[in-house]
């Protein structure tokens, strides 16, 4: 850290332009950085008054050459304990790999939003893996059904529930939930599951993009309508015309977008910037949040015409740390999805390593417990993951320890006893438990009825009379 308090990057690029960027959007958490042109110029800098106080290096950029690779090597051998972070290009799995075993804390794929990027500094030099980046990991792809997506818990089955049943309307659905519980999953869910399955699903972080360029990609433009618009632009709603759009941080949306959307909820109708006509599109849209949109309403940062359009069915997805009896199955999927990919190979994970991770609250949720396997995949050189595969887990879940809520997931996923500490009743214990069989064995029905020790129709029966969903 320098002398006047603030923390010092180091930022390795031949590119003026993009110094520049990065410097300033660094500033705005107080960093000060330094510049180096190559990897040359930057290793002698590191004996440098300011190279012995450098908080952080960041490198740009790394691709599938063996020279990037060399020069984090050497840079993590003169200081082993600096975070090095890497952007690229080029996202490929098997370059993060090369990158994060040369010796990489992290990895960002550009173009990269400004927060992704003051995240990932803040997250590096506090040693948690809460606030990664944009994990690797999110580019695995997910594309599961419904009775694929891992969770047992009572309160996360009763969310699929309801979304399922959305899925086979028209409306438009609200998913809520905080950072990496995995609305996106959902999301892909309910498109997969609805009547326009086959048809495009198109994604689009609202969160993500400049404020004045929102309309933009939402609608399109004409060649000409404002200045930088050197051609022609099909917005995402055309993208998705048939099928539907995913809005990923929909309270991000600006107020001025907000009122356009909402038209286009009512009209079905977009015009692009610069148009002289309106165009019909037929899409269903499916919008997600990390905050509570009624309370934005009320603070007057959302609209609330636009919140009761989007709201017809809300989904609320639970945080990890409430249904830590998932951990270990979600692990387990978790681990054979990452073995599919480049560089990867397939790995066991021991009793003692899934203890470990039942037992922290996961703050980032199923993208943090994600990217945690991730990265310890990446740099296990044995057959099986264990308790030492997750230091910095161990280390942080020693402050972060998984309340007594979840601790009761733990024994089973079923609460046996009220708050005031009488029982529930039985046969809301055995809807529990029922939906929870269901979770457990991706609702295989025969295989539910059979480790339950029932028949199919007296199950079938069950949930008729306890009011279960298939999807629960």
């Amino acid at each position: 850290m320098t002398r006047n308090g603030q923390r010092l990057l180091m930022l390795i690029d031949d590119e003026p332009a993009q110094r520049r960027l990065v410097s300033a959007i660094a500033a705005r958490r107080d960093w000060r950085s330094v510049f180096a042109a190559d990897g040359e110029t930057a290793i002698a800098m590191l004996g440098t008054q300011d190279g012995m106080q450098l908080d952080a290096i960041l490198l740009d950029s790394v691709g599938p050459d063996t020279a990037s690779q060399h020069l984090i090597a050497e840079l993590r051998g003169r200081r082993p304990q600096l975070p090095i972070l890497v952007l690229t290009a080029d996202g490929s799995v098997a370059n993060a790999v090369s990158a994060m075993r040369a010796g990489a804390t992290d990895f960002l794929v550009k173009p990269y939003a400004a927060e992704r990027l003051t995240a990932a500094l803040e997250t590096a030099i506090g040693g948690s893996t809460a606030g990664e980046l944009r994990p690797l990991t999110e580019k695995i792809p997910a594309l599961l059904g419904f009775d694929e997506i891992v969770g047992a818990a009572p309160e996360f089955r009763a969310a699929l529930a309801i979304a399922a049943k959305a899925a086979r309307a028209r409306v438009p659905v609200l998913l809520e939930g905080e950072s990496g519980v995995g609305k996106e999953v959902v999301a892909e869910a309910v498109h997969a599951a609805s009547p326009r399955g086959k048809k495009p699903m198109v994604a689009i972080n609202c969160g993500a993009i400049p404020a004045n360029l929102v309309e933009s990609e939402l609608f399109g433009h004409e060649k000409g309508a404002f200045t930088g618009a050197f051609e022609r632009k099909m917005g995402k709603f055309v993208e998705a015309d048939g099928g539907t759009i995913f809005l990923d941080e929909i309270g991000e949306m600006p107020l001025d977008a907000q009122v356009k959307l909402l038209r286009v909820l009512q009209s079905g109708e977009i015009q692009a910037i610069g148009a002289r006509h309106t165009r019909e599109v037929d899409v269903r849209i499916i919008a997600a949040t990390n905050k509570r949109l009624a309370e934005e309403v009320e603070a007057g940062r959302f609209r609330e015409d636009l919140f009761y359009r989007l709201n017809v069915v809300q989904v609320t997805i639970p945080p990890l740390r409430e249904r830590i009896g998932d951990v270990p199955a979600l692990a387990r999927h978790l681990l054979a999805r990452i073995a599919e990919q480049p560089g990867l190979r397939p790995l066991g994970i021991t009793d003692d390593a899934l203890a470990l991770l039942a037992r922290y609250d996961w703050p980032g949720n199923v993208r943090q417990l994600q990217n945690a396997l991730f990265r310890a995949a990446v740099l296990c050189e044995s057959d099986a993951l264990t308790r030492a595969d997750f230091p910095q887990i161990a280390a942080l879940g020693a402050q972060r320890i998984a309340g007594p809520t979840s601790q009761m997931a733990t024994s089973g996923g079923v609460t046996l006893f009220k708050p005031d500490g009488n029982l529930r009743l039985l046969e809301d214990i055995e809807a529990d438990v029922i939906r929870l069989a269901i979770g457990h064995y991706r609702g295989r029905m025969t295989e539910v009825a059979r480790r339950l020790g029932i028949g199919r129709s007296t199950l079938y029966r069950k949930l008729g009379e306890l009011g279960i969903d298939n999807a629960a």
